[in-house]
């Protein structure tokens, strides 16, 4: 059951007039103008490198150069020779990171953050349609309130100012997972981004605990694919990093207990004081986070809400993960809409609870 008829019930304000709507609209234009403004005035006064230094995606692009020349050396490789400082991500990424040393870095920087910003401003729009506003004005409007109260969050400024691309790939998952059900190729980008980032792949498992099987098979064999190519064109990297477990090493980042690793694990670290005092008590909560966070996932999903077990789903994820940079954090954009959604449908309540006397 889709969300546009699951929730049809509970509409919280696209049924209620122009008059809202259009309030609304403007208000998030206002907002999203600010932000817009107040970025490009800074980006006018401020050194580049001040909010686009890049650094993440230089490594992705120097990680590329490897696959290029040194393929057997993509995972000994750091960046500069800075320890810690290695590529990380699946050999199938390396190779569309190719793709970028075609532009020059500020331009392809520029494009990165053109990018980033049109997802986060895509994914706001897809949460509001799945929470049922129907209204295009409406939806629009929350859609730009959203996007110009996240844009200058730390998660949004740090991915922005690194050149990252989780905006890209949580806009990716979050338009795969919420297309109709009856769609042939559904399921086919979160595994795509699985490839590229092994994190969405608690995505996959969601879609199998919700018994949505065929999106799930769609979701594996576009993942296969992944790995195939890579193995197909960098097989001593692919061995390395599958095989090997090299995608399982946390440590290769440097100190997990770091303050950017905003993970249950990098909390435990930092609290505890020694990486390997925390992998116990880290390995317990971190079960015991995924049990009770995909049961969440799975019981608001069968009750109709499934936006918000995508969410659950989301938040169980950057959790659990040995790694969460603090510019994974970008999902907290779809969650204010859920909570924004969720304030409207109280208010709403709590106004048919009023008027119930007079009745």
């Amino acid at each position: 059951m889709s969300a546009d008829v699951g929730l049809a019930s509970e509409r919280p304000v696209s049924d209620r007039g122009a008059g809202p709507g259009r309030g609304l609209l403007i208000a998030g234009a206002v907002v999203a103008a600010v932000a817009a403004i107040a970025y490009i005035a800074a980006l006018a006064t401020q050194p580049a490198a001040s909010l686009l230094k890049g650094f993440d995606l230089s490594v992705y692009l120097g990680g590329a150069g490897e696959a290029l020349h040194h393929p057997a050396q993509l995972y000994s490789w750091k960046y500069e020779g800075l320890p810690g400082i290695q590529f990380t991500y699946p050999p199938f990424a390396a190779l569309l990171f190719t793709l970028g040393r075609a532009l020059p870095l500020r331009a392809l920087l520029g494009l990165v953050a053109l990018v980033s910003t049109f997802s986060l401003l895509a994914t706001a729009w897809i949460a509001f349609r799945e929470l049922g506003w129907r209204s295009l004005v409406t939806r629009a409007g929350a859609t730009l309130l959203v996007g110009g109260l996240t844009f200058w969050t730390e998660p949004v400024q740090r991915g922005l100012y690194l050149g990252q691309i989780e905006l890209a790939l949580m806009a990716l998952v979050t338009w795969d997972l919420c297309q109709p059900g009856g769609r042939k190729w559904k399921g086919a980008a979160t595994g795509v981004a699985t490839g590229v980032h092994v994190v969405p792949g608690l995505f996959i498992v969601y879609l199998l605990l919700t018994r949505r099987f065929r999106e799930a098979c769609v979701a594996i064999g576009a993942f296969a694919a992944t790995v195939a190519v890579g193995f197909a064109v960098l097989p001593a990297p692919s061995v390395t990093y599958w095989i090997d477990g090299d995608f399982f090493q946390a440590g290769r980042t440097g100190f997990v207990g770091v303050f950017q690793n905003q993970s249950l694990r990098g909390v435990l670290t930092r609290f505890i004081g020694s990486v390997n005092g925390a992998m116990l008590p880290w390995l317990v909560l971190a079960v015991l986070v995924l049990v009770a966070g995909m049961a969440a996932a799975v019981v608001l999903h069968n009750s109709g809400w499934e936006f918000a077990g995508l969410m659950a789903c989301a938040l169980t994820a950057l959790l659990v993960s040995p790694i969460t940079w603090d510019h994974y954090w970008v999902w907290i954009a779809p969650g204010l809409a859920l909570i924004i959604d969720a304030a409207v449908r109280v208010g709403r309540a709590a106004g048919w609870v009023a008027l119930a006397p007079a009745g």
